[in-house]
């Protein structure tokens, strides 16, 4: 066997334990991760429940009040949609839907949108993204304050062709260098607001329905 065969089947050799052994440790990592960043995520989502519709104006058990409204049109293989019911002493004063921007800049943008029982919003927050640190992230709280703008707003405030960033002839602000990203959370905003007039019988229907036994005072 010659030097150069030995040493070209030492080289496959060598990538293929590489290969084997980077495999198993991307694995064991997600593996150890996979917990960890999904008990994240739902302390964040929680987080943001609260931040929408505080404890001060509800009194039931928020994170364990959820109810199955009809699939979204749009994407109707996800099922139901889930929303948390938020009522103070049994009476219902409010909603919080989880929305989904597909059209970000890096990809999904996901939101939780509170609507109280008019179709006014109480408050948006983004749960999670990619977009880019220093342009895109200013849809985080922490970063600045421009979500709170959707506080109060409804489908018919502003109008419906309103409904977009200000280089769009819209009411809300875009960001410096980053257009796509907030373009992408006011769409899903409105949707939501259109799927939550669309659905208004369906919703008081399953509000009625839904059980008071996690009330507490």
């Amino acid at each position: 066997m010659s030097t150069l065969t030995t040493s070209i089947r030492r080289s496959a050799i060598g990538l293929g334990l590489f290969a084997v052994l980077t495999g198993g440790t991307i694995a064991l990592t997600q593996g150890l991760t996979k917990d960890r960043i999904a008990d994240q995520a739902a302390r964040a989502e929680a987080k943001a429940l609260f931040e929408i519709i505080p404890e001060s104006r509800h009194n039931n058990d928020l994170l364990n009040s959820s109810v199955a409204l009809p699939a979204d049109e749009r994407t109707p293989e996800a099922g139901p949609v889930l929303a948390w019911v938020a009522r103070q002493d049994g009476r219902p004063v409010g909603l919080i839907f989880p929305a989904v921007a597909p059209d970000g800049y890096s990809g999904d943008i996901h939101l939780l949108v509170g609507v109280d029982l008019d179709g006014t919003v109480l408050g948006v927050r983004v749960t999670s993204h990619r977009e880019t640190p220093g342009l895109g992230d200013r849809i985080e709280t922490r970063k600045s304050d421009w979500v709170y703008d959707f506080n109060g707003r409804s489908l018919n405030n502003p109008k419906p062709r309103e409904w977009s960033v200000k280089k769009n002839g819209g009411v809300f602000d875009q960001f410096t260098g980053a257009t796509i990203t907030p373009r992408a959370v006011v769409k899903a905003v409105q949707k939501t607001l259109v799927y939550f007039r669309k659905h208004r019988a369906d919703i008081r229907e399953a509000i009625a329905a839904h059980p008071l036994s996690e009330e507490h005072s």
